[in-house]
């Protein structure tokens, strides 16, 4: 029998990347979004739609009854364990099976940033939830770098605060495979498993600017910044003010070479390796080109 997948953050990129792994599988998907405007897309793709925020527990029952597994993706703020608990009650309330939560690398309760930290909180209701669960946490995403593709491709260069930081960062796509697999595996297979998920490699991003030149057939270079010139170049942008400090923190801590480094879980779950930095770069060569 079909299982009822529910999936949340559906208009981001690790969703998004979900729903498109999980297309043509034997599994009923249901999607919760906040606005009825973001439906008519989703109901294209065959998805049942329901309107509920995850600030408001009381608009969640009806998206999770009748579920088998839940996709539990949280907004990036300091409510994110509130809307986690909130998911979670309503789930257990449905008496959903099974919980597939999307965690950070490094989730601790002394992480050196406050994202680690707030999900260090929700990753351990999830193990003590009393339902099956899975989490995955991924390092840096490879994506990130398509925010840098308006610079790389006007001037040959990029600025991030990072230093000389190596980072297992990892192409989003293979975040999604390993989500669809693990929920279309049952929901024994990777109970009480928690995956950090990464790349092949660990990478400074003078090696990612390597990559990008021979994919691209022109130099391009990567210009570290300080945290100050990053700082007011994101809020140039309108990008919150807390998400700025948290993007410094993880920023000053992998430039202390925290997370450097690489795992095998994506083979683990999938059975082969992971995309690399060439394999990303090669397949969105596109977006750093102007046009």
């Amino acid at each position: 029998m079909s299982r009822t997948v529910l999936i949340t953050g559906t208009t981001g990129t690790v969703s998004t990347a979900l729903m498109n792994a999980l297309e043509g599988a034997d599994a009923g998907l249901r999607t919760l979004v906040r606005d009825e405007s973001r439906a008519h897309g989703l109901r294209e793709r065959g998805a049942e739609v329901f309107v509920g925020d995850l600030d408001d527990a009381r608009s969640l029952p009806p998206a999770f009854e009748g579920v088998h597994d839940l996709w539990l993706l949280t907004p990036n703020g300091p409510r994110a364990p509130e809307n986690s608990m909130n998911a979670v009650w309503a789930a257990r309330q449905a008496g959903v099976e099974r919980i597939v939560r999307l965690s950070v690398v490094g989730a601790a309760h002394d992480a050196p940033n406050r994202s680690g930290r707030l999900h260090a909180l929700s990753d351990r209701e999830i193990e003590r939830c009393g339902m099956r669960w899975t989490i995955l946490r991924p390092h840096w995403f490879m994506q990130n770098l398509l925010n840098e593709a308006g610079s790389i491709s006007s001037t040959g260069t990029f600025s991030l605060n990072m230093a000389a930081a190596r980072l297992g960062m990892i192409d989003v796509r293979d975040i999604a495979e390993c989500a669809a697999r693990v929920l279309l595996d049952g929901p024994d297979r990777h109970h009480g498993q928690t995956y950090t998920l990464t790349g092949p490699r660990s990478l400074t991003f003078d090696e990612v600017a390597d990559a990008l030149s021979r994919a691209l057939g022109r130099p391009i270079a990567y210009l570290p910044v300080s945290d100050d010139a990053r700082r007011k170049t994101l809020l140039g942008y309108g990008v919150p003010r807390w998400i700025v400090d948290m993007l410094e923190e993880y920023a000053q801590a992998y430039a202390s070479g925290w997370q450097d480094g690489a795992t095998d879980a994506v083979a683990t779950v999938l059975g082969h390796p992971p995309r690399d930095i060439a394999d990303f770069v090669r397949d969105h060569a596109a977006a750093f080109t102007q046009t």
